[in-house]
């Protein structure tokens, strides 16, 4: 085993930690004085030349503006486009009338909105858009960027329409995408019941609420549970994570009407259905526009990314890398057009529109360099060969209790990445060759390493990244990874145990 290699291949995610969890430095400095040190140790420790440098950063920077950047400033715009118009204030009052329950609005806005737009779309809409609006109810920064963090965990295995599944099945060469699916399912099912409960708890951490919580969380869980396991196995992996998200807000409304007191204090003020549906416009219309080009309708969206693609081809190090931006479809693409006609339904002229656009822009101007560092600096770690490094290491230590840290080895792909899938490409082959050598199952240890991947995202930097910028608290992300690392070294090891005690 090369120490010296499995050091400097380690150097860039200790030195990203000490820099934004200890130091507290500023999310965008860490990243790029990161990066910089991952620069000269691949090209000094790896041998990563000096042209293969430039068209990583090239291709890292394509990658985080398509679609990841595009999506964030997107998803912001979105909901400084409903503070313009004043509509934010009719979706605080339809909250707080489904409820007056701190913890059924947050669970019903993180667990089921924010899984839903997962589900749908991926790529941070599903932190960014829950906590802007938490932050509209009133809650704060911090704890509106944590709970989003958190929600955006379990749904991720199925993100994006099943993507982070399709990827490692095609790694592995594993063609049973429902058993792959189910197998997914079942290593989650503790976490889908433990983190509504984390959610609601950090909502309400009272002691006499905490019977409440339990219940709250056991059967939202379990109907999440149940209606993922049966959308894999008689759907497909493109719905479950989109069908137990509105299946899980469908049981968080009717139980905020079976459990409302009588004494709870009522909104003085009404609503029309008109005015309720107006104020919905631009979300209703971005989940419009994502479903409608999403693989659920395949030949429309394949005939969409026919029209109107841009595929831009680099070899780097010897390796074929293939961006394709399908204009038509491309999620930024989807929440701008969402966000003016919907804009435009509440009353905004187009000119004022752009001129939220842009201040949103100007808004946003620390979030570029910070998610361009991040993704220019795993794709030097994954290009050089310092990821698989990590990954072998881990894999040759832990030896006959292997299946305990194999959802790790998926953690640190999305720690690293900021993606479930990438996480899946990166170390979907690793994962199947390990099992071989121990006699395990290829297809159970593909499916903890997407597992793993989901509790990555909690402390992903680029996650972190998205809900900063969402709470508009830019250099406070040393502050939220430290919040949120105690829940994901929790969710680690409930998933290691899931994979080690259940094995196949």
């Amino acid at each position: 085993m090369d120490y010296l290699a499995i050091f400097l291949a380690l150097t860039p995610v200790v030195l990203l930690i000490i820099l934004l969890g200890f130091l507290k430095i500023p999310g965008d400095k860490s990243a790029f004085y990161t990066l910089i040190v991952t620069i000269l140790l691949a090209i000094f420790g790896f041998n990563f030349s000096t042209p293969s440098i430039g068209l990583s950063i090239l291709y890292g920077t394509l990658k985080a503006i398509f679609p990841i950047i595009l999506i964030i400033i997107m998803a912001i715009y979105s909901y400084n486009v409903l503070v313009f118009t004043q509509k934010m204030e009719v979706l605080k009052f339809q909250f707080s009338n489904i409820s007056t329950d701190k913890s059924i609005q947050v669970l019903l806005l993180t667990w089921g909105f924010g899984g839903l737009l997962e589900g749908m779309a991926g790529f941070g809409t599903a932190v960014a858009i829950p906590a802007a609006i938490l932050i509209g109810l009133g809650y704060k920064p911090l704890f509106s960027a944590l709970v989003s963090l958190l929600s955006n965990s379990v749904p991720t295995a199925f993100g994006a329409v099943g993507i982070p599944v399709k990827a490692i099945a095609i790694e592995i060469g594993h063609p049973d995408l429902q058993h792959l699916g189910s197998e997914v399912v079942f290593q989650l099912i503790p976490l889908m019941i433990i983190i509504p409960f984390i959610i609601v708890t950090l909502t309400d951490p009272s002691l006499k609420s905490l019977s409440k919580n339990i219940a709250l969380s056991l059967v939202v869980g379990v109907v999440s549970i149940a209606v993922q396991y049966f959308s894999v196995i008689y759907i497909g992996i493109e719905t479950p994570a989109v069908l137990g998200s509105i299946a899980s807000i469908i049981v968080i409304v009717i139980w905020a009407k079976l459990t409302a007191k009588k004494t709870d204090e009522k909104p003085l003020e009404t609503k029309s259905t008109k005015e309720i549906m107006n104020a919905w416009a631009v979300y209703g219309l971005i989940l419009l526009f994502i479903i409608g080009t999403s693989p659920l309708f395949n030949s429309f969206r394949t005939f969409l990314q026919t029209i109107a693609a841009t595929p831009i081809n680099l070899t780097i190090n010897g390796s074929e890398k293939t961006i394709k931006i399908f204009w038509l479809t491309d999620g930024g693409l989807l929440l701008f057009l969402g966000s003016v006609i919907g804009g435009l339904l509440q009353g905004a002229k187009l000119k004022e529109l752009f001129q939220v656009l842009g201040k949103t822009l100007l808004q946003l101007k620390k979030t570029y360099i910070t998610v361009i560092s991040l993704i220019v600096l795993s794709t030097i770690m994954d290009l050089s060969g310092m990821v698989v490094v990590l990954g072998t290491a881990i894999a040759a230590t832990t030896g006959a209790f292997y299946p305990l840290f194999a959802p790790a080895i998926g953690c640190l792909g999305a720690f690293l990445t900021g993606s479930d899938t990438s996480s899946n490409i990166l170390f979907g082959k690793l994962q199947a060759h390990v099992a071989q050598q121990i006699g395990g199952e290829p297809s159970w240890f593909a499916a903890a390493n997407t597992v793993g991947a989901t509790g990555g995202k909690i402390i992903s930097p680029q996650s972190i990244a998205i809900a900063t910028s969402a709470c508009n608290q830019q250099g406070k992300e040393g502050d939220i990874m430290k919040k949120a690392l105690p829940y994901a070294i929790f969710y680690i090891i409930v998933a290691g145990l899931m994979v080690y005690f259940f094995g196949k």
